[in-house]
């Protein structure tokens, strides 16, 4: 019997969840089975996911393939017609334990119940599946699912349910654990992460949970994966400000430049917030690294509304782009909007690439020189605190942080 082949699509916290699936999976006993965690954040994600389940059943011929994930738990029928596919289990169910030991029973391929999929609107708990961490230097930490916002071009919060928060105390205590057993840094990760609190008693924020973390625990590095930054409060930004165990790196979900696309997408912010936000931070923390998700070809997007997008890049000091071609998502209200032709889509996306090809460029070369505390990932490769990668001419022990002068630049990479 041979342990069961994982497949993760999509965002980071997909790939911790999927963590948390291989040690349910293990507990219950499942082998010779293979599980596709999908996502669904575009209709170009889905058709990858469908992709990948036909590859794989052609690689594991025999083995039963169980399809979860933000694409199950949308459109479970889309992957129940599918033949390669045994079961379908939704974003709540993949976190229970007796899913699993049902999953593991021998009649997984000729069961009736093939899909396992309930309203996870009617989800009220987060986080009951706790991992700690993975790798062997940097640990992912769960503390927010959901989200309760309908940003028009979305389709997650119908895949992730609304908005909830994993208590203080109980994130507190996992990283303790983490950092005992020698993890250097901890990225808290959530589908909305800024919101994290609003359900919990006397509504904590974001900075709140950030200050206790780094009050009570010795961790040495404290990452934050995204946040929608005209929801960060006061106590974050005092955090950024103070504290030298938050890392100087904050990836910021702007999605356009250009305000009327602001509010076509119905975001809660403005242009000129983003500028103002990131100049605020950088005013607290001199240094300071941001990244952006960014959408290109929204609908009714013009080329001038675009060269807003392109100009945002600089008037907010961006570094690290995420670029999505737009991908009309069925079921989201931009769907019904009217559509910027593909080939215009392609041709904006890449030169938004090519402006965050030049920006990491022109970022790393500053680095040139410079002494960085760096985490180590591998033998050869590590992150400084404003998440540059770095390669070592020699072997490092691997998740260690370590002082190190960036001797030049080769691609992407830094090097050390």
């Amino acid at each position: 019997m041979k342990p069961p082949v994982f497949a993760t699509l999509g965002c980071r916290l997909n790939a911790y969840e999927s963590e948390a699936m291989k040690e349910l999976a293990a507990a219950a006993g499942l082998s010779d089975a293979v599980i596709v965690n999908t996502c669904a954040v575009t209709a170009e994600a889905v058709r990858k996911a469908k992709q990948e389940i036909r590859r794989l059943s052609r690689e594991n011929p025999g083995a039963p393939i169980i399809v979860t994930g933000c694409a199950a738990q949308t459109e479970p029928e889309t992957f129940a017609a599918m033949p390669e596919v045994a079961r379908v289990i939704g974003n709540h169910e993949k976190m229970q334990a007796e899913i699993w030991k049902g999953l593991a029973a021998p009649d997984l391929i000729g069961a009736t119940e093939k899909v396992q999929v309930d309203d996870i609107m009617s989800v009220r708990e987060t986080a009951g599946h706790l991992i700690d961490g993975f790798g062997r230097h940097r640990a992912y930490v769960q503390v927010q699912n959901g989200c309760d916002h309908r940003c028009t071009f979305c389709i997650i919060p119908y895949g992730r349910g609304n908005s909830r928060s994993v208590p203080a105390g109980v994130v507190v205590e996992q990283i303790s654990r983490l950092v005992d057993r020698g993890f250097n840094e901890v990225v808290l990760t959530g589908v909305d992460l800024t919101s994290w609190g609003a359900d919990l008693p006397g509504q904590p924020r974001l900075g709140d949970l950030v200050r206790r973390i780094l009050k009570l625990t010795a961790v040495p590095r404290l990452r934050i994966s995204s946040i929608d930054s005209i929801e960060a409060d006061p106590a974050l930004m005092e955090a950024i400000a103070t504290e030298p165990r938050l890392m100087p790196h904050l990836h910021l979900s702007l999605q356009a430049g250009d305000d009327l696309i602001l509010k076509r997408m119905k975001r809660r912010h403005l242009r000129e917030d983003a500028i103002r936000f990131c100049e605020e931070a950088r005013r607290l923390r001199p240094g300071i690294v941001f990244g952006a998700d960014i959408i290109a070809g929204f609908p009714t997007e013009t080329e001038a509304m675009f060269q807003r997008s392109l100009d945002l890049v600089a008037d907010c000091g961006l570094t690290f782009l995420h670029v999505f071609p737009f991908s009309p998502r069925k079921g989201t209200p931009a769907a019904r909007m009217p559509q910027v032709p593909g080939a215009e889509i392609r041709e904006r996306a890449a030169r938004l690439r090519a402006l965050g090809e030049a920006v990491l460029a022109a970022h790393l070369a500053a680095q040139v020189g410079q002494v960085q505390r760096v985490l180590t990932e591998g033998a050869r490769i590590g992150r400084t605190e404003g998440f540059a990668e770095v390669a070592f001419a020699a072997d490092q022990p691997e998740g260690a942080i370590l002082e190190v002068r960036i001797t030049s630049r080769d691609g992407a990479r830094l090097l050390a």
